[in-house]
């Protein structure tokens, strides 16, 4: 695909975890949404979400294998189902562009690795190297481009860009920030900028943060040279450490807390600013649903 797709706007999806739970979807330990990748009884389910995305006005939906990470199924003894899920995520996202009639795009999750929002600067780089080859190598036949998903340090960042470079796709680097406006590894949009100059990246977004995060860091997006934009949570509090557990896979909200000022006229007011200053990709993350990018897509 040309890369000049990404220098205009475009709406991408919004959070499949929560829409999977407002469906019916039972997660299993901390398999989260990749219960539904696993349990053949829930593949319609994931159909069904991201058919509500698209008849909603996303011009991008990702695929649902941001959960189906090797940590979280050793952790619920599915190991065996890592290559399983992580292509089913890619053949409901087609099975769903089909079956929509509609002209958009599919990405595909490459997910950070351990627990998420956590550093991971300390790993053991070729076992992650492999994890994130062999999740794009399922999804590629699937896929119209990459999507780094709430990538937590530089090391982690080039090592996924290194893994994925050889399927010549498209990259889109998503960013988890914290409240300082740094990465959880302490590093900034400039180092990261500078890292990555010498890969071929589509641009630059903002993962799963708050909008305060993100109005906070897009001053710094803005200055470096990529396309740049946003995929903004409801939550009330992302503590800077916490571990899983299943009531957290049960409900993270029960968790880390639900915004209800996150309405969808607030949700699509603050894309449509962002966007006159400059943002071009405009996501919703966890607990932006449906009906938050409908009102976002008839402003637009």
């Amino acid at each position: 695909m040309n890369t000049n797709y990404f220098s205009k706007i475009k709406i991408l999806d919004g959070g499949m975890g929560q829409q999977l739970l407002s469906k019916g979807l039972k997660s299993k330990g901390s398999l989260w949404s990749a219960t539904a990748l696993v349990e053949k009884k829930y593949h319609q389910l994931v159909v069904d979400a991201h058919l509500d995305f698209i008849n909603s006005g996303s011009d991008v939906i990702v695929t649902n294998n941001f959960s189906a990470r090797r940590v979280r199924m050793i952790q619920n003894d599915v190991e065996e189902h890592f290559n399983y899920a992580n292509k089913k995520a890619g053949e409901l996202a087609i099975i769903a562009r089909n079956k929509s009639n509609k002209n958009i795009l599919i990405a595909g999750s490459i997910p950070t690795r351990g627990i998420t929002y956590q550093p991971h600067i300390h790993y053991d780089e070729n076992e992650i190297y492999d994890e994130f080859f062999q999740t794009a190598k399922e999804l590629n036949p699937f896929v119209d481009f990459f999507y780094l998903d709430a990538i937590c340090s530089i090391k982690e960042t080039i090592t996924a860009l290194n893994s994925i470079k050889d399927f010549k796709k498209p990259v889109l680097i998503g960013l988890h920030f914290r409240k300082n406006l740094l990465l959880p590894s302490g590093e900034s949009v400039q180092e990261i900028s500078s890292a990555i100059k010498n890969y071929d990246c589509a641009g630059l977004m903002s993962s799963c943060v708050s909008p305060e995060i993100y109005i906070g860091v897009s001053s710094n997006l803005k200055k470096q040279n990529l396309p740049f934009g946003f995929a903004i949570n409801a939550f009330i509090d992302i503590p800077d450490k916490f571990e899983l557990d299943e009531k957290f896979s049960a409900q993270p909200n029960s968790y880390l807390g639900l915004r209800k000022d996150i309405t969808p006229i607030k949700f699509s007011d603050f894309a449509i600013n962002s966007f006159n200053n400059g943002a071009k990709f405009l996501k919703g993350c966890c607990n932006i649903m449906p009906k938050h990018i409908s009102a976002l897509s008839k402003l637009i």
